[in-house]
């Protein structure tokens, strides 16, 4: 399903996503897709190896063509990294380099904080099946790494691109994009008219017995409901509920009999 919401402000803003020798166009897509949706929105490709534009990778971008038409083809990471001052090289295996490594959150941290004194930065990723070479890494400034499974280590680049883009979004001032409704909560009172009905209805089917027992299981019932916190909402819907249940078409109103 489309996502796009044009009612809603677009988050444009962040580092620059670079994909060296992507292969199929739909995991362009699917990359532009992940980017997207975290607020990431300008991205550069690296001899693509079938071309660019690309009409799958369009497909498979689900209404993100403002980041599909915007996207820059270079044919060397060198000429894609020109203006940017700090890039990390994700990669998903040891590299026995010399540089720092991170893992996502403290990677981002970097960014964020470059990014707020008006850097340029970037994250490069690498071809579907090989990844980034150690060449096209030592162009970077640090190397980033995700915590996965040792022994099935291997993120297509969708899932990759997610991952740093969802941390970008996450460590900025990004609010939820819903929220629940507020509810009024009950009073004592509403609690209180509520034991009574329930305890009533319960009493008529000769529920609490044996007799003597019958203060520990209401003290019992009570505290299953009290610890609950309910609305009032919630309260008038549990009403309706034993109402029901004692074949009443409403819920005893208060100048009626609980």
């Amino acid at each position: 399903m489309s996502g796009t919401d044009y009612r809603r402000k677009m988050i444009t803003d962040g580092p620059i996503i670079v994909l060296v020798n992507p292969q199929l166009g739909e995991n362009i897509g699917t990359a532009i897709r992940a980017m997207t949706n975290f607020g990431l929105t300008e991205l550069r490709l690296v001899n693509p190896r079938d071309g660019w534009p690309s009409e799958p990778a369009k497909a498979a971008a689900a209404g993100a063509d403002h980041v599909v038409e915007g996207t820059q083809v270079f044919d060397t990471l060198e000429e894609a990294l020109h203006d940017m001052s700090f890039v990390y090289a994700t990669s998903a295996r040891n590299r026995d380099m010399l540089k720092p490594v991170k893992g996502p959150g403290e990677a981002i941290a970097t960014l964020r904080l470059r990014h707020q004194r008006g850097e340029k930065t970037g994250i490069l990723f690498g071809r579907e099946r090989a990844g980034l070479s150690n060449e096209e890494i030592a162009l970077a400034d640090e190397i980033v790494t995700f915590p996965v499974n040792p022994a099935f280590a291997s993120l297509n680049i969708a899932q990759a691109v997610l991952l740093m883009s969802y941390e970008w979004l996450r460590s900025g001032d990004a609010d939820i994009p819903f929220e629940i409704p507020a509810s009024v909560p009950a009073t004592k009172e509403d609690l209180f008219g509520f034991y009574d009905h329930l305890e009533n209805a319960l009493d008529k089917e000769r529920y609490f017995r044996p007799e003597h027992k019958r203060p520990t299981m209401v003290e019992n019932l009570r505290n299953i409901f009290h610890k609950a916190q309910l609305s009032r909402q919630e309260i008038h819907a549990l009403r309706g509920m034993v109402a029901a249940l004692e074949g009443r078409k409403n819920r005893p109103r208060k100048d009626r009999d609980v």
